[in-house]
């Protein structure tokens, strides 16, 4: 741990992790928009090139873990510098891509870097910034990945639109190879005590396991549960999982420590930090079907609309951050999922008749929590760790974020059509148009869906107050 904190020294560090984190989680979300013009170009259905969005999603999830005992065994610096040139050169190999299944494999390998860089920030951060300072700097994680939300969309469309969808790709090149001579000089050097041999075996299952898991629950929502193929894979990876459990209990030095998990702190404030992207996730997928098909506003105003939530958080979560430096973050980020809990609550009363203003307002609410939960909840999770485990904590953090992103898609998607099909067959022995069918089988989905999302959400309430509190010594980085 650095005893002496320069302030410019600071400053940089946190700007040069931002920027990382900012990357990583544009091209999650800059993508998305430009699928049909990816589908167009290559002559492939909608099925095919969803490949190109879950290929980069899948890839982080089943990796995090793995680069952030990587960072511990052999610093940080050196991985987090790596993941810049990594996903410089994926986003290279993504412009040039020939064929689609090139385009994805490309996309797998920007996601690799990506996986380093998110994994590594936030260790970075509570490396080199003192304990007072650490839950406010730790929040420009949070604000990196609002602002990230807010552009990408915007910044994709207009680049696909003006200059073609290689250009979302191009455009991380000059960005990525000036970042990576920067990090070179000015991030510090860490390694720790002694050398320890990285636990290959373990990684190797981890990675499988997850890929195995996270596909059918990525899946399952277009092809059926009941699909023999997705019982199959998940099973595999229960399966794997328990396998890896078994080896990192006898192997001598794991990947992951399991007895981490015997830390209340730790283990509840990620566990939390899961329930909140899962909820989240069901808002970010939902909302978009909500405004272009039922209401049938323009992707711009749409955009427009969705922009509430993210600005909230990008705006909260450096205040939530100072707040939790001073006073017992638990309450916080209690208070915060009380709050994202109402918002979605309130969400679940949409219809085709809503004001817009309403809509901003209920939007605004969930940002409003989820900027007061994330920070505090963050910075637990970063001080409930010894020196020596800060880029495994580290890539938790990241894991739990990808994993709670997944798992939302999953949910709400599942949820969304499976309560929409019920409707539209009930109500069709109604005697009432086919609009009003639709308009009243969509609201009767989108509030099933938003109830289940915050039931989901009010459980990370009762996780975060019962984590307890963060120690003085673990505060300080020991």
């Amino acid at each position: 741990m650095n005893l002496q904190y320069n302030r410019r020294k600071i400053i940089q560090i946190i700007v040069i992790v931002a920027v990382g984190t900012f990357m990583g989680a544009l091209d999650s979300s800059i993508v998305n928009i430009s699928l049909p013009a990816i589908s167009g170009y290559f002559s492939v259905t909608l099925t095919t090139v969803e490949w190109v969005v879950l290929s980069y999603l899948i890839i982080i999830t089943s990796l995090l873990l793995a680069f952030g005992r990587l960072g511990d065994l052999y610093g940080h610096k050196k991985i987090y510098n790596i993941g810049f040139m990594v996903f410089t050169a994926g986003s290279l190999a993504c412009a040039l891509s020939p064929s689609i299944i090139l385009l994805i494999a490309s996309r797998a390998l920007q996601a690799v870097g990506a996986g380093m860089l998110m994994s590594m920030g936030p260790a970075i951060i509570t490396a080199n910034t003192p304990p007072g300072d650490r839950g406010k700097s730790l929040g420009t994680i949070a604000v990196s990945v609002s602002v990230a939300l807010i552009i990408g969309p915007v910044l994709g469309g207009f680049l696909t639109s003006y200059l073609g969808w290689q250009s979302i790709f191009y455009v991380n090149i000059p960005i990525g190879i000036g970042m990576s001579i920067w990090a070179a000089r000015a991030l510090p050097s860490t390694r720790p005590e002694g050398t320890v041999s990285f636990d290959f075996i373990g990684a190797a299952l981890l990675f499988t396991a997850l890929i195995a898991v996270i596909f059918p629950l990525s899946y399952a929502d277009k092809i059926g549960w009941k699909n023999p193929y997705i019982i199959a894979c998940f099973l595999t990876g229960i399966v794997l999982l328990a396998v890896f459990i078994i080896v990192e209990i006898r192997v001598k030095n794991p990947m992951l420590d399991l007895k981490l998990f015997k830390n209340r702190l730790f283990s509840m404030s990620n566990l939390s930090l899961m329930f909140n992207f899962i909820a989240q996730f069901c808002v970010t997928l939902i909302m978009p079907f909500y405004l272009i098909q039922l209401r049938e506003f323009s992707p711009s105003k749409s955009g427009l609309i969705l922009i509430s939530a993210p600005l909230v958080v990008m705006m909260v979560a450096p205040l939530a951050g100072f707040i939790s430096d001073k006073i017992d973050a638990r309450y916080i980020s209690s208070a915060g999922m009380f709050l994202a809990s109402a918002g979605l609550f309130l969400l679940s009363t949409l219809n085709e008749n809503t004001k817009i203003y309403i809509m901003v307002i209920y939007l605004a609410v969930v940002g409003l929590g989820i900027g007061f939960f994330q920070t505090p909840n963050n910075s637990a999770i970063m001080g409930s760790v010894s020196q020596n485990r800060r880029g495994l904590a580290s890539a938790m953090i990241a894991a739990m974020r990808n994993l709670g992103m997944v798992l939302g898609v999953a949910v709400s998607g599942s949820v969304f059509s499976s309560r929409f099909n019920y409707l539209s067959q009930i109500l069709t022995l109604q005697n009432i148009s086919d609009l009003e069918l639709k308009n009243q089988a969509f609201s009767g989905a989108l509030k099933t869906t938003f109830i289940v999302a915050g039931i989901i959400s009010s459980t990370a309430i009762f996780t975060s107050l019962i984590r307890g509190s963060l120690s003085p010594k673990n505060n300080n980085g020991n």
